[in-house]
């Protein structure tokens, strides 16, 4: 392979923006217009950030790693993948609840948001750490479900760094290395979960990525994507905000 068709390292080339409505529609349009593999986009601050099912991704100026990766080496597992590694750059106690948010203590410090254009080779991974975050910096409704690593705005460039020599080794990983990763820091494994359409208990993940969940009667499925719910010990939902 000649040096100009090497694909580039993540991170590189690297666009940093002290405010802007989302990293990801930054990533997005870069990508559309020919941005190669690695192109990364980094943010201060978010206006407009987003998360899974619609929701907004929200965290103080200089306080938390807002970052977006151009792909165009898509892996079949990425959300697996990028879960694991994002997880191995927070601490070696986190756990990931399916599909990709990050836990420490049983509260949210990171999420995942992957869109593409798959029609035209490319993937943008959202990646948001609350690395500084203090709990007096998020909203009442989401300060009870998530947290922050507990450390200061420095740390938020050697975070960045760490993650992305995770990135490159997991995202390069056969199936069965990441699948197995996850499965070491799942997070719902043996306990009762309820989605849109039913409940069961989360019984871990398949070769696919797909979440395992027993129902009653001893009749199990498979869970491609949506919304997941921990029920807590009375009987209530346990929600976490996406990103």
């Amino acid at each position: 392979m000649s040096a100009a068709s090497t694909p580039s390292r993540l991170g590189n080339p690297r666009l940093h923006l002290r405010c802007t409505d989302s990293t990801n529609d930054r990533a997005r349009a870069l990508a559309a217009a020919g941005a190669p593999h690695g192109t990364l986009v980094t943010a201060g601050e978010q206006r407009a950030g987003r998360g899974r099912q619609g929701r907004t991704w929200s965290a103080p100026p200089g306080r938390a790693l807002l970052a977006s990766l151009v792909l165009r080496e898509v892996p079949a597992l990425l959300a697996i993948a990028s879960a694991v590694a994002v997880a191995e750059a927070v601490s070696p106690d986190a756990a990931i609840k399916w599909p990709n948010d990050i836990l420490l203590a049983g509260r949210k410090v990171a999420g995942i948001l992957a869109e593409g254009r798959h029609q035209e080779g490319w993937a943008v991974l959202g990646i948001g750490v609350n690395v500084a975050v203090r709990e007096h910096d998020l909203p009442p409704q989401v300060a009870a479900a998530a947290a922050g690593l507990g450390l200061e705005p420095a740390a938020v460039e050697p975070t960045l760094a760490a993650l992305l020599t995770a990135l490159e080794r997991r995202l390069a990983q056969e199936p069965a290395a990441v699948l197995e990763a996850f499965r070491e820091r799942d997070a719902l494994l043996g306990r009762e979960v309820r989605w849109q359409h039913g409940r069961g208990v989360a019984a871990g993940i398949d070769g696919a990525g797909r979440l395992l969940v027993d129902r009653a009667g001893g009749v199990g499925m498979a869970l491609d994507a949506g919304e997941v719910h921990l029920v807590a010990p009375g009987g209530g939902n346990v929600a976490f905000t996406s990103a």
